[in-house]
């Protein structure tokens, strides 16, 4: 299964919204969620915790997971299991990680984030 998040933030408003791509099997699950009102760092973690609770919800525990983020902070605090700044945030992602059999993340450009990348732009636009 792959999983890629995303999340896109009004410099503004603070305003964010998720985007959350699931792949199994070939068939494509999309979703979008509004999130609470930050900055564009915590709203990456929110996007990602969203992603793994949409996994879990829809396809239940134990599944082999690719997680995909363009989010650098996000890939990182998971590989080294360590957050100064976003440790609560980085808590409640690694507990949804490990009710998966394995979670393998890959830090990608933004340029191949481009279906969790629209659908989060799409989930700006819902109503709070």
């Amino acid at each position: 299964m792959q999983l890629y998040t995303d999340a896109a933030t009004e410099p503004v408003t603070k305003r964010s919204a998720a985007g959350i791509l699931l792949i199994d099997q070939g068939q494509q699950h999309q979703y979008k969620q509004p999130l609470p009102v930050g900055d564009n760092h915590t709203a990456e973690f929110l996007a990602a915790i969203a992603g793994f609770k949409t996994l879990l919800d829809t396809f239940g525990p134990g599944q082999s997971v690719f997680f995909f983020t363009d989010s650098q902070v996000v890939a990182e605090s998971v590989s080294k299991a360590y957050s100064k700044n976003f440790n609560v945030e980085l808590q409640t992602l690694l507990h949804l990680q490990d009710q998966c059999q394995v979670v393998i993340t890959q830090w990608i450009p933004e340029s191949e984030n481009h279906g969790a990348h629209q659908l989060a732009q799409q989930g700006l636009h819902l109503k709070p």
